[in-house]
């Protein structure tokens, strides 16, 4: 059980935390000032419950590293090990993320809620788990079915990332404070454009970044065949030989450096690339224009600024 502890220990250090700082800017915003041990306990179970999501969508994907490290199925099974020990260190990372999970439920369940702030609460956290499987689901299912239909690629971006990641733990938190329905519904309006945002950036830093900040292979997303956004536009603006080409590509489980850089030529000649900055910045712009009419306090709203611009600015 140690082990366990030590290497559920190991995976969580060095990722964003931006689930409980948007749960702890959540109950600022909504005015809190008391419960500041539950909120932050709250937010605990949020990372924790991202733990659980990350090991399953490593298992899922079967990717080799995750921030920088090797990805935990692999950590169980050995860089090179045969098919015995690949399967034992699937089995065992599954494992593992349901341990994440059910420590998420103790730290939300000890948290020390008020009867009042557990009904708030709690529906939110169901909605949200429900909310971020449909979304995974949704991209599970797109992945190795490239397509031009750049709406179903956002829609997998709302439910597995904008809802999951930004507008539920604002959510969690402001309900912990009180937050009355102007405020949960402005916590929407500037949430969801900035996830589209986010996960837009995550989308191009798994093609274009660079390992050494992202901590994951620029190969893996293209190499498994993820239809995102980036691909719908080209696919959609492309001529028929380019296509051809992303078609043959894209999903090529030896896809080797020099078939990526073909791939972000075409990204680039069809105008993907540019366009999805575009769409970034439209969505940056849209959740900052949001928190003006907010009911948020200051100090929340200076902080959502900053958060806002870092989320969608940065290189990992």
């Amino acid at each position: 059980m140690t082990k366990l502890v030590e290497l559920l220990k190991e995976f969580m250090e060095g990722g964003k935390r931006i689930r409980p700082i948007l749960a702890v800017l959540g109950w600022q915003a909504a005015g809190g000032t008391t419960d500041l041990a539950a909120v932050v306990r709250v937010a605990a179970s949020l990372e924790m419950f991202h733990a659980f999501a990350l090991i399953h969508d490593d298992v899922m994907d079967d990717s080799d590293t995750r921030r920088g490290r090797p990805t935990i199925h692999r950590r169980f099974a050995g860089r090179h090990g045969d098919d015995r020990t690949e399967r034992y260190g699937m089995s065992a990372a599954v494992l593992l993320g349901d341990l994440a999970f059910t420590w998420s439920d103790c730290l939300l369940h000890t948290a020390g809620l008020t009867p009042a702030q557990s009904s708030a609460v709690m529906p939110l956290i169901s909605d949200m788990r429900t909310e971020v499987m449909l979304g995974q689901y949704l991209d599970l299912r797109a992945t190795g079915e490239l397509t031009d239909d750049v709406d179903a690629t956002l829609t997998v971006n709302r439910y597995k990332t904008a809802k999951y990641t930004i507008e539920r733990p604002l959510h969690i938190g402001a309900a912990i404070a009180g937050a009355d329905a102007q405020t949960l519904a402005a916590c929407t309006a500037f949430a969801l454009p900035l996830g589209e945002a986010f996960q837009l950036r995550d989308d191009l830093l798994g093609v274009y970044g660079d390992v050494r900040d992202t901590g994951k292979s620029r190969l893996d997303d293209l190499r498994a065949g993820k239809n995102t956004t980036l691909v719908a536009l080209a696919l959609r603006n492309g001529s028929t030989a380019q296509k051809a080409r992303l078609h043959t590509l894209i999903g090529d489980p030896a896809l080797d450096e020099s078939g990526a850089e073909e791939v972000r030529t075409i990204f680039a000649a069809t105008g993907a690339h540019d366009t999805v900055e575009r769409m970034i910045d439209d969505r940056h712009r849209l959740a900052l224009q949001t928190l003006a009419d907010s009911p948020f306090t200051a100090g929340a709203l200076t902080a959502l600024e900053h958060l806002a611009t870092t989320a969608t600015r940065r290189n990992a």
